[in-house]
């Protein structure tokens, strides 16, 4: 991958906005609901999948499911006495 100074700059300021969460988020589960135009739009196919690739490579745990509403996440969350995090794409 080769990029130019502005580029660069780009990626490194993202980086660095970015390392607090990763931080905090290292070896934690997240359910990640994967439906609506995500589930049509290659485009957003492509996107999801760099996203869940790039969670894992940091040290999280990301795992996809369709159909999961808010209900089913409370329900979830207290039945393991976690606090749960829900992260809607499409």
């Amino acid at each position: 991958m080769s990029l130019n100074q502005g580029e660069a700059g780009n990626f490194a300021r993202i980086l660095t906005e970015s390392l607090p969460y990763i931080q905090r988020f290292t070896g934690k589960t997240f359910v990640i609901k994967f439906g609506g135009n995500a589930m049509t739009d290659p485009e957003l196919h492509e996107s999801f999948a760099r996203d869940v690739v790039l969670m894992k490579l940091v040290g999280m745990n990301p795992s996809s499911c369709t159909g999961v509403d808010r209900r089913l996440a409370s329900c979830w969350s207290a039945s393991i006495s976690k606090q749960s995090s829900l992260m809607v794409c499409g």
